[in-house]
């Protein structure tokens, strides 16, 4: 199956409820109006796109509909395609022809957000570029956890550093980054708590975490990533500033997009976060987790929506 074939499959949900519409409602049109474009506004908003960001949309689209004297409908649906493909915050590509080793990615999240399972399918990717991976359980509050890492490290091929339920996450963190320097590993992927169970702050203790790993290595962790689950939509938004402000973040896993119909939210979580969207959940399986390409994701919302014998009897 090919990259767009599992974008057009995992956002079936999203085109079938939402965005059929909007598609149906160009294609049928007579022409390029104000009732027309605010009409796509409308199911854009009822598609979880967000208000802030859907304006922005719209306001793209009628300048480019201005300045260029679009008059067909269907000059207008590429226009919007393109312009939900560019709301998308992009990564710059590495430069870098040596990149560190090992090299750290910090990755966090609110449990339930398939964060454990999208760290096991990011070390299958690297595992299968050839690059010894090094799990860390540092979510050491939660004995299931630990124990779902380790079913996942043995599936995958990767090593994992552990200690037992309810140890200091940072020592779990120091002692695997120590053997990761002097295993010659590439890869050192930490997994983190959600939740805590006790007094002690959740981002007071991923604060003290990345505090650890500059000590052990300065210049990391190299990556933090955040894990969102595209089933809560809009929610997602709130839950990932307080992470931000805590932490930082350079990047986004958005799991279980191929579950709901509220796909149309990862527009507004990339550009009113500020962050690239750099893995999107396209199924149950290990080998489901895709580098998000903006373009597809585009062309998925709206690929075979519309209803051509309809279209013919305009």
């Amino acid at each position: 199956m090919s990259l767009f074939d599992k974008f057009k499959r995992g956002l079936s949900k999203t085109r079938e409820q939402v965005f059929h519409q909007i598609q149906d409602v160009i294609f049928f049109a007579r022409k390029i109006d104000d009732d027309l474009l605010e009409e796509i506004e409308d199911l854009l908003i009822s598609g979880d796109v967000g208000v802030s960001t859907t304006q922005e949309i719209m306001e793209r689209v009628k300048r480019q509909v201005k300045r260029k004297n679009y008059d067909s409908t269907e000059q207008l649906f590429d226009l919007l395609k393109t312009e939900i493909a560019g709301m998308f915050i992009t990564r710059l590509q590495p430069t870098d022809l040596h990149p560190p080793k090992p090299r750290v990615i910090f990755v966090i999240g609110v449990n339930g957000t398939g964060k454990t399972t999208s760290i096991a399918k990011l070390a299958l990717r690297y595992h299968q570029q050839g690059k010894q991976v090094l799990l860390v359980a540092a979510d050491t509050f939660r004995a299931a956890a630990i124990e779902q890492l380790q079913i996942w490290a043995e599936r995958v091929g990767a090593e994992m550093i552990k200690h037992h339920e309810g140890a200091d996450p940072s020592a779990v963190v120091y002692d695997a980054l120590e053997a990761a320097k002097s295993r010659q590993k590439d890869i050192v992927i930490i997994d983190t708590a959600g939740r805590l169970h006790t007094k002690i702050n959740l981002m007071e203790e991923l604060k003290k975490m990345q505090r650890v790993i500059q000590k052990v290595i300065p210049e990391a962790p190299h990556q933090t990533l955040l894990v969102l689950d595209a089933t809560t939509g809009q929610n997602s938004i709130s839950q990932s500033k307080q992470f931000i402000d805590a932490v930082g973040v350079d990047g986004i896993i958005l799991t279980k997009l191929d579950g709901t119909a509220k796909g149309g939210a990862v527009i507004a979580i990339s550009y009113e976060l500020g962050l690239p969207v750099d893995y999107v959940g396209l199924g149950e399986k290990i080998d489901d987790l895709e580098p998000f390409d903006p373009n597809l994701f585009a062309e998925g919302l709206f690929q075979a929506s519309i209803n051509t014998d309809r279209k013919s009897e305009q």
